[in-house]
């Protein structure tokens, strides 16, 4: 069975990015979170990432969309 909740370490790994950006995140309220335990130790819920993710994958394409590439020379290739 999958856990409810995510540590920002299964977060960062999720999302291939590092602990502080995960934790940055949370706190600036991209990606709700709460805090348990008498540490106050952050949790994700597993549902929330999922909806961040499809928050991100609908920002990036509108970006792309109003953000059309060129076929000049300018632009950069990738082989």
């Amino acid at each position: 069975m999958a856990s409810r909740f995510l540590t920002l370490a299964d977060v960062a790994e999720t999302l291939n990015i590092s602990a502080s950006q995960a934790y940055a995140l949370v706190r600036n309220g991209d990606l709700p979170a709460i805090k348990v335990g008498g540490r106050g130790q952050w949790r994700v819920e597993a549902t929330e990432l999922e909806n961040y993710i499809g928050r991100m994958y609908s920002a990036t394409a509108d970006f792309v969309r109003t953000h059309p590439l060129g076929r000049d020379d300018t632009e950069p290739t990738f082989d």
